[in-house]
């Protein structure tokens, strides 16, 4: 009976969407009524309310959808959706302050001479806008008001011109700040948090290990990685339509013709592009820059943006007028002027010290303030001139609204949908298919390319991906990133567009075309664009660096960057070193012999073993990496013998268990049974019949599992233990080595402090009984700080600070901090007389040695990657490694 629920509620949810019932009402109506309808007919003839649930009941799925939404959008750290109604904002303010228009004029100009110049220009100017407003329907009308026009009167051919408006229109789908980008990466937080539950149970099942590794984890999405991973991709598909313009007018220059233009390229003609290309190129930098760069959040690059755009709309609403430019050119003032007094200071307001520090906050409060001037001019110039900011803001908190609203009404039809087992009915048939997960996938993207006739992207985003995204991330042969699989779904969406009968840019251009263009004309235009879609999607499926590599590069730089050590990063951080000591080993063991020769005698007897135990380690380093590169080939060697028979087998093992699983619902219903009477041990006995069967089935389903199979997984398991066994020798030694090399190091590099704060002492001690107790004090301190800085000074730091206590603590003991002073200078001696001469004879050698080790066997122990290892680690990450002969 719950597929029958679930079949109505599919078909309520259709109904709805199709006869053009609001989408924000027709989601929680339809899992609104699907519920109650099941909860009334279980009264009815099951005498119970949950009699038709997958599990739950009707009160706990119709509060589920509100409950998950409260929760996942009401804590503070899942702020995602607060960049939503900034980002509308700034496109909304950019579209009514007609930047589109003088774009378009320009970019025409400027590319027109060349074969298609007018079709590139719309296409380069719809990626300009894409990254700036954002909005389809603004887009598309602006570009078909202005461009479509001058194309036809030019001799364009009417689908060419049509698709390619239409088409350059949607781009802002896909190019950040997008907020199909922003709703994707709320979605598939959750998800991937599913997923990586999903595949610990997997773990699980197929190891009996009760934790799984945490390489193996599902690592979640933000929005801005994928804004990041939607960069590369959007250029892509940019290219891709210029391409096919580029190529199409050469081949039928009748179809795209050049334009010549008839006026002068000289300083004015250059001025003017300036003017219309600068403002909006210099938005996108400070937006997605600083996103990219890791200076703001996707929310505060929303808000820059928001400020920004009301910067634009100040000058722009007053455009031809002498004081047009005056709010921008306060702004652009107030910001250098910032990053002046910012360059000079450290401008700290909870630690305002010195007269510098507050002449300094009071030059970036004079700045400030100046932005805000700029930003409040503009605003009322916004609001005086036509009304243009509660237009602005009228139209954002609709949009906003709905967004919202949308959201709300998918969770609880997703917790409908879960309710009446659509989920696992999903899962089920996904996981069945053979093919494994590039079949699942491709019917995944088949069936939303599908849904994009019929559905907007919003429906669809918030709709299917809760459904599908948790089923393929958790895949561990594929083990594809959220933020790869976000940008899939959102190249694939970005056609609902432009397919037929409800692409909304369509309908957009539709309205603004002239009566000489007819509708087939333009579904005959975009066909070729839909097609390009799908290249572009393709291109990005077959190389996923595309999208994972900016994302990794970014996290591997950023100031929160995980350290090298993490769990995650060791076998590309190993690849990295094995490749590094493969092309650098001579120079690195010939570094180590140099450090062997010098006399260690010069060292206390701890710390010269300390020094050999780390040459022994790092000499060692090379032959455990072979070792490692022995293991691992036994291993990849054994593996195409050995994937067939495990896919076979966990196929088995899977198959059973859902056997499992409808065994045991069916004796949870057994055990509920009531009654003595013949109706209740009828029931009794059909379950019983059927429990019976399923048990034989089950039984059948493992006997197929192939002979030796345990002998045959225990060897390849085997080889994989010795594999792992392998590298943690080779991270123990490389450890080892970097660290007992570098603390000897540390420790003689340290002979120089150590003369310089002999120095300060003895002028200290000289002076104690001249100076005021406190003076005297600070002066320790400093010395103390100093030695401080210096490794392995212990027996040093004790008596300075009891020296610095005496004076400073209580009545002031001069005696007391003399005699501790002198105790501190005799340690000082004792340190400096052995430090310095080893430092003369060891450091250069140590050092040298340390420096040429550090990036590479001792890369574990740096708190940070470098640049040039987090690039190679990152273009390593940025690719998805098979995982599944671990399950």
């Amino acid at each position: 009976m719950e597929l029958l629920f679930l079949l109505i509620l599919i078909l309520l949810m259709a109904t709805a969407l199709g006869s053009g019932y609001p989408v924000a009402f027709a989601l929680p109506g339809s899992a609104i009524v699907a519920v109650l309808l099941a909860a009334i007919c279980g009264y009815l003839f099951a005498g119970n309310v949950d009699a038709y649930f997958a599990h739950g009941g009707p009160g706990q799925w119709l509060s589920a959808g509100v409950t998950n939404l409260r929760g996942i959008y009401w804590e503070p750290e899942r702020d995602t959706l607060i960049a939503i109604p900034l980002f509308i904002f700034m496109g909304i303010m950019l579209q009514r302050s007609k930047i589109a228009e003088d774009l378009l004029i320009a970019m025409a100009q400027l590319f027109g001479p060349i074969p298609g110049g007018l079709g590139i220009s719309v296409v380069f100017v719809g990626a300009l806008l894409a990254a700036t407003t954002g909005i389809v329907g603004a887009t598309v009308v602006a570009m078909g008001l202005i461009s479509l026009p001058a194309m036809l009167r030019n001799g364009y051919s009417k689908p060419l011109a049509t698709g390619t408006i239409a088409a350059s229109g949607t781009l802002g789908q896909i190019i950040p700040p997008s907020i199909v980008l922003i709703i994707l990466a709320d979605q598939l937080g959750s998800a991937a948090d599913q997923a990586g539950a999903s595949r610990s149970a997997l773990y699980k099942q197929a190891t009996g290990e009760l934790t799984m590794p945490s390489a193996f984890n599902v690592a979640p999405t933000s929005a801005g990685e994928m804004f990041l991973g939607a960069f590369v991709p959007g250029l892509v598909l940019v290219g891709l339509y210029m391409l096919f313009i580029l190529v199409r007018a050469l081949i039928n220059p009748k179809a795209a013709p050049s334009v010549p233009y008839e006026g002068k390229y000289n300083a004015a003609f250059a001025g003017r592009v300036f003017i219309a290309l600068i403002p909006p190129l210099a938005l996108i930098l400070i937006v997605l820059g600083s996103i990219i760069a890791g200076i703001a959040t996707v929310n505060q690059a929303g808000a820059i943006g928001a400020a920004g755009a009301l910067i634009m709309a100040g000058y722009k609403l007053k455009d031809g007028a002498r004081s047009a430019f005056y709010p921008a050119i306060l702004a652009i003032a107030s910001l250098v002027a910032m990053a002046l007094v910012r360059s000079q200071f450290e401008i700290n307001v909870r630690s305002v010290d010195t007269v510098e520090d507050v002449l300094g906050l009071a030059l970036m409060s004079t700045a400030l303030l100046g932005l805000v001037a700029a930003l409040v001019w503009s605003a009322w110039r916004a609001l005086r001139i036509g009304d243009t900011l509660y237009g602005v803001m009228v139209e954002t908190a609709k949009t906003t609204s709905l967004v919202f609203i949308i959201l709300l009404g998918a969770a609880m039809l997703t917790a409908a949908f879960r309710a009446f087992g659509g989920e696992e009915l999903v899962r089920e048939f996904l996981t069945g298919l053979p093919g494994g997960f590039w079949t699942q996938f491709v019917i995944v993207m088949a069936v939303i390319f599908i849904l994009g006739f019929f559905l907007d992207f919003i429906e669809i985003a918030v709709v299917v991906v809760p459904i599908v995204a948790p089923i393929l991330l958790a895949d561990p042969q594929a083990n594809v990133t959220a933020v790869w699989f976000g940008v899939m779904v959102g190249l694939n969406i970005q056609t609902s567009f432009l397919t037929p009968p409800f692409g909304f840019a369509l309908f957009y251009l539709r309205g603004v075309a002239p009566a000489i263009v007819r509708t087939l004309d333009i579904y005959k235009g975009v066909v070729a664009f839909i097609v390009l879609q799908l290249v572009a999607l393709a291109i990005v499926g077959m190389t996923p660096p595309l999208v994972n590599y900016l994302p990794a590069r970014m996290s591997l730089q950023a100031e929160t960057a995980p350290p090298p050590r993490n769990p995650g990063l060791q076998f590309c951080v190993e690849r990295y070193v094995f490749d590094t000591l493969a092309s650098e080993g001579d120079g690195i063991r010939r570094a180590i012999e140099q450090a062997r020769a010098r006399d260690l005698s010069l060292l206390p007897e701890a710390l010269a073993r300390r020094a050999g135990q780390g040459f022994e380690a790092a000499a060692q380093v090379f032959d455990l990496v072979e070792q490692v590169r022995l293991a691992h080939a036994t291993v990849e060697a054994a593996t195409p013998a050995y994937r067939p028979v495990h896919s076979r087998v966990r196929s088995i093992e899977r198959d059973a268990r859902k056997v499992e699983v409808e065994i045991s619902e069916l004796q949870t219903r057994l055990d509920r049974v009531r009654g003595d009477d013949a109706e209740a041990e009828e029931r009794r006995q059909r379950l019983r019949v059927r429990i019976e069967a399923l048990t034989t089935e089950h039984d059948q389903r493992l006997a197929r599992i192939p002979d030796g199979w345990d002998e045959i997984h225990d060897t390849f398991a085997g080889l994989q233990k010795a594999e792992d066994t392998a590298r943690n020798s080779y991270r123990r030694a490389a450890d080892s080595a970097y660290g007992d090399i570098a603390a000897v190091s540390a420790v003689l590099a340290s002979a120089d402090g150590l003369v310089e704060a002999r120095g300060a002492l003895q002028a200290v001690t000289g002076e104690l009984d001249r100076l005021e107790p406190q003076e005297a004090a600070d002066r320790i301190g400093e010395i103390e700080a100093l030695v401080n800085a210096l490794a392995d000074t212990g027996d040093i730091r004790s008596p300075l600070s009891a020296a610095r206590r005496a004076l400073s603590e209580g009545e002031p003991d001069r005696a007391e901090a003399a005699a501790r002073l002198v105790e501190a200078r005799q340690a000082l001696d004792a340190e400096a007389a052995w430090r310095v001469p080893a430092a003369a004879e060891l450091l250069p050698a140590m050092s040298g040695l340390e420096e040429a080790i550090r990036n590479n066997i001792g890369l574990r122990q740096q708190p940070r990657f470098p640049r040039e290892q987090a690039l190679a680690v990152a273009g390593c990450v940025a690719h998805h490694r098979d995982i599944s002969l671990s399950f």
